[in-house]
């Protein structure tokens, strides 16, 4: 028997097929193999043409059912993954209005700030748990501002997934969790804020049915299963962001837990029972996969935009000729420091942690006469870990304690620098798990359709392969650079500000 999970990601869409009697992924892959284009008709823009997440599930999908001979009659579940707070437009003939505005695209930081004020601190940290901010209801906002004659076409708006599962099943639904993401859900009232929509004079009747995260949430089309090669009326049984997936896909489900990813972007997650929220908004809080009215479970969510999608930029200008594993052994051969360069990578749009600026990405420190390559490759990767280090005293500052950090072994922490900098920096053990973002989406839709009786039967299989701790004397080191990081850091904002 078996489950597929999508992972919807801006660089590639991941699948998994998942043996739910044994626990474990009988095929796997991705696709494109390069990655996927993000366009920016402007500085600070960021779009994808939904259609080709389609085409690309379409294609994959495909692939891993001929290649493993998969029994397309055992496959009872379908679990979908998705980058996080786009906005996708559709008309009411279910066609594609405009490109997605995706999650790192930074176009409607203003809005969100001046419906902050304008709505209230207060209300919003209280009852949205978030400046409304670049988030999907601003973007949407911007829209209804910047192209009313689109605006005037929308039937409904839908966040990356929720267009998956329109693809799927022929229906539009969203759920709670992605609501909250969307900066849409009042927390006290448990329902959606007509206050924002208000403020933001946008029609209720834009915003997709609801549908519980685990359930069936609609059923394949026969004109979808027969473009994915699959059997008409399968279950979607499971939708969720990718940083609330990503923790589900790390068993990190309860108060006090932390997951983390370094894909595109960076994120430390973690699991708390309170309706916290950071007076600055720099980290943000979201229905997790598990809440429930009375039963109060939210992601506390750190993201950094510029983590692995520097590591490919380095990869491209810096290091083409050779692989990310072969990167990852010239880290290796600079000692901690990286011989006084600094790196500070964020040069993907506006960053959430520094209150919605965009300052660009700094290199500081080089010297023609001593750094070489391995210099630069380490100090990427510490800039990295300085980052998130930096977006955990926040969270600590909101009560959330970090002695664990469960992470999937992939992208960035495939590499041993970056794993051991981030462990000694944070002072906190790292477990890594054979798991991804797909796994996590095959093993919720497991649960969704019924096929295993709670959350916890999913996670039983999950392979733990090793953990690195922190040292004494490493620790020590790393926070006297850091320190010298951090104060840089302020510096560089005082100068963007003054701008």
């Amino acid at each position: 028997m078996y489950t597929i999970g999508y992972d919807l990601g801006s660089s590639s869409v991941k699948c998994v097929i998942l043996d739910v009697e044994k626990g474990i992924p009988v095929a796997s892959g991705s696709y494109p193999q390069d990655e996927m284009e993000i366009t920016a008709r402007m500085p600070g823009w960021a779009e994808q043409d939904p259609t080709v997440w389609w085409e690309n599930i379409v294609r994959l999908t495909g692939q891993l059912i001929a290649k493993n001979r998969i029994d397309i009659e055992q496959v009872k579940g379908i679990g979908i993954a998705y980058q996080m707070h786009g906005l996708v437009c559709v008309g009411k003939e279910k066609n594609v209005l405009r490109p997605a505005i995706i999650w790192c695209d930074s176009r409607a930081v203003q809005i969100g700030n001046t419906a902050f004020t304008k709505l209230g601190e207060e209300y919003s940290l209280n009852n949205l748990l978030n400046s409304p901010g670049n988030f999907t209801a601003s973007k949407l906002r911007w829209v209804k501002e910047n192209e009313p004659a689109i605006y005037d076409k929308i039937d409904k708006i839908m966040l990356p997934g929720d267009y998956i599962a329109m693809m799927l099943t022929g229906e539009i639904t969203t759920t709670v969790s992605g609501l909250s993401e969307g900066i849409f859900w009042d927390f006290q009232s448990h329902s959606i804020s007509k206050k924002l929509l208000d403020h933001y004079q946008i029609d209720e009747h834009v915003l997709p049915k609801i549908v519980q995260t685990f359930s069936h949430q609609g059923y394949l089309t026969s004109h979808a299963a027969k473009e994915l090669g699959l059997k008409e009326g399968i279950p979607i049984a499971y939708r969720a962001g990718d940083q609330p997936n990503n923790a589900l896909s790390l068993n990190v489900l309860n108060p006090g837990e932390i997951a983390a990813t370094a894909g595109t972007s960076g994120v430390i997650y973690g699991v708390s029972d309170q309706l916290r929220c950071d007076a600055r908004s720099r980290v943000n809080q979201f229905a997790h996969v598990n809440y429930a009215e009375g039963v109060d479970r939210l992601g506390i969510l750190l993201c950094v935009n510029g983590t692995g999608i520097m590591n490919s930029w380095a990869k491209r200008n810096i290091a083409s000729a050779i692989s990310y594993e072969q990167m990852n052994a010239m880290a290796e051969q600079s000692a901690i420091g990286s011989d006084g360069l600094r790196v500070y990578p964020f040069g993907n749009g506006a960053e959430r942690m520094l209150e919605n600026r965009n300052i660009g990405c700094h290199i500081n420190g080089i010297d023609f006469n001593r750094h070489t390559t391995s210099h630069m490759l380490r100090a990427i990767q510490e800039g990295i870990a300085y980052s998130l280090r930096h977006g955990t005293e926040i969270m600590k500052g909101m009560g959330l304690s970090i002695s664990v950090i469960r992470a999937g072994k992939a992208n960035l922490f495939l590499s041993r620098t970056f794993c051991e900098t981030l462990s000694n920096l944070c002072d906190a053990r790292i477990e890594l798990y054979d798991t991804d973002g797909a796994q996590g989406a095959a093993r919720g839709a497991a649960f969704g359709s019924g096929i295993v009786p709670s959350i916890h039967d999913c996670m039983k299989s999950l392979k733990h392969l090793e953990t690195i701790s922190p040292t004494k004397e490493t620790t020590g080191r790393l926070n006297e650079l850091y320190s010298g990081w951090k104060s840089n850091l302020e510096y560089l904002l005082q100068q963007h500000d003054a701008k």
